[in-house]
């Protein structure tokens, strides 16, 4: 297995994942006839937010993943902040997208959890 394997499962299953919360916008957009902003419609706004909560939190993931791959973490390790990673924002948008308070909480809450965990690994990893 590539050294960069989990890294490329990362990219590939989150791109996946930002364009489907993408496409929900524009076809919500074409839905409801709206070409730019809200248009104060709750149901646009809300996928207008999973999507764009997914762009804040997804690049930095990616780059710690990335720092991690090129330290050699261990490839369970890897998987494990991929997986679960992936999962959470899955979760968070589901959660925000069709109202599931703690679908979003639980998604909002590891993705936070896992960053900090990637970032202390690799600040390990790098200062000793």
């Amino acid at each position: 297995m590539s050294s960069y394997f989990w890294f490329s499962v990362f990219v590939a299953s989150n791109g996946l994942l930002l364009f489907m919360l993408a496409m929900r916008v524009s076809l919500l957009r074409t839905k409801f006839g709206i070409s730019t902003g809200d248009g104060d419609n709750p149901v646009l706004f809300k996928a207008i937010r999973a999507h764009s909560n997914a762009v804040e939190q997804v690049p930095m993931f990616a780059l710690l993943i990335l720092a991690l791959s090129f330290n050699a973490l261990r490839s369970d390790y890897l998987a494990a902040l991929v997986i679960v990673f992936t999962l959470a924002r899955i979760s968070h948008g589901i959660g925000m997208n069709y109202r599931i308070y703690r679908a979003r909480q639980l998604g909002a809450g590891l993705s936070y959890l896992l960053h900090v965990v990637a970032a202390v690994l690799l600040a390990r990893i790098v200062l000793l």
